[in-house]
C-alpha cells in the first residue's frame, strides 16, 4: 500500500506552547503509523487565488488545524482531501452557524437568539432587541461572541444593566444570546472527543468559581464515562456539522437531557491525554489512514 503523504496546516501567528505541543503529538503519531506528515503554516501557502503552492507535490491529505476557511476552501478546490473540511471548520468557528445547523438537525442546544447584525461605526442605537431576547430567555442569560475560543468571549448577564454593559463592550461584533442551561450543574460540562463518528475519550470539566468550565479558565477535569444519551448527542452534533473529528462540549440539561454547548473542530487534546490516557492524535491519524486506504 502506498505510503500516505500529508500536510498539517497550522496558523502562522500563534506560537504558544499549548499549540506547538499538539502539532508535535500529531507528527509523532503519524511517524508511528508510517504516515509522512509535514507542518506548513498558513502564510507559507500564500499564493494568488486560482493558483496553488507549487514547491512540492500535492499531498494526499491535509489536517487543517486552523480556522482560515479561505485557505481551506482553496485547498479543497485543488482536489485535496481536508480533515476537517472547510465547511465543517466554518460551521464550528461561527457559533451562530453552529446553532442554526445543530437545530436544523434536531440536536438539542440551549434556546438561542441571534443578535441582529450591525456594523463598525454604527453599533446598536436601540437595544429593544436585547430586551425582547431577555423576555424569551430569562435572566441570567449567556452571551457569546460568534467568534471566540477558550471561553474568553463568553459572558453572563444577570440583569438588564449587565446585559447592556456586555453589549456595549462587544461593540459591533456578531453575538448570540442563550438560555442559561444546567442551573443545577453550573460550571460543569462533559467534553466528548469524537473521531470518525465515534466517541473515543471523555472527561468531566468543572469549575467551582466560574460558570465556564474551560480548563484554560481555571477549570479542573476528571475522566468520565458518558451516558448513552450524551454519546448519541455528541455523535449527532458531529454528523450534523460534517466533522471527521471534534471535541464536543455537552451540558447537563435541567431535565437531565444532554444539551450541546459547543463543538470544536480543532480540539486541544493534551488535557484529554493527561486526564484519560487516550491520545487523540493517534486516533486521528489511524482514522485518516483508514479513510484513504
Amino acid at each position: 500500500m502506498k505510503k500516505l503523504n500529508g500536510i498539517l496546516v497550522v496558523n502562522s501567528f500563534i506560537g504558544l506552547e499549548k499549540f506547538t505541543e499538539l502539532y508535535r503529538m500529531l507528527l509523532d503519531a503519524a511517524g508511528k503509523n508510517d504516515v509522512s506528515l509535514k507542518i506548513r503554516t498558513t502564510a507559507s501557502l500564500l499564493s494568488p487565488v486560482g493558483e496553488l503552492f507549487t514547491d512540492e507535490p500535492i499531498p494526499d491529505f491535509v489536517i487543517f488545524w486552523d480556522k482560515d476557511v479561505y485557505l481551506a476552501s482553496r485547498l479543497e478546490n485543488a482536489g485535496i482531501r481536508l480533515f476537517n473540511s472547510a465547511k465543517a471548520v466554518e460551521l464550528c468557528d461561527n457559533k451562530a452557524l453552529t446553532a442554526i445547523n445543530l437545530s436544523k438537525a434536531g440536536v438539542k442546544i440551549p434556546k438561542t437568539v441571534i443578535a441582529p447584525k450591525t456594523f463598525d461605526g454604527v453599533g446598536y442605537n436601540s437595544l429593544d432587541f436585547a430586551l425582547k431576547a431577555a423576555d424569551i430567555l430569562g435572566y441570567p442569560l449567556v452571551i457569546k461572541e460568534v467568534f471566540g475560543s477558550f471561553g474568553a468571549q463568553v459572558y453572563l448577564a444577570q440583569n438588564k444593566e449587565s446585559l447592556f454593559d456586555i453589549i456595549a463592550y462587544i461593540g459591533y461584533k456578531d453575538f448570540i444570546m442563550q438560555e442559561f442551561t444546567g442551573r443545577k450543574n453550573v460550571g460543569r460540562d462533559v467534553r466528548i472527543n469524537i473521531v470518525g463518528g465515534k466517541a473515543v475519550a471523555s472527561m468531566l470539566r468543572y469549575n467551582d468559581h466560574d460558570f465556564r468550565s474551560n480548563i484554560s479558565n481555571g477549570g479542573s477535569m476528571t475522566a468520565y464515562n458518558p451516558s448513552e444519551e450524551q454519546i448519541i448527542a455528541a455523535e449527532a452534533a458531529c454528523k450534523a456539522l460534517g466533522l471527521d473529528f471534534a471535541g464536543v462540549d455537552v451540558l447537563f440539561g435541567d431535565d437531565g437531557t444532554p444539551v450541546i454547548c459547543e463543538v470544536n473542530s480543532s480540539p486541544h487534546f493534551r488535557s484529554t491525554l493527561d486526564c484519560t490516557g487516550v491520545n487523540l492524535a493517534e486516533h486521528i491519524i489511524r482514522y485518516i489512514s483508514e479513510a484513504l486506504s
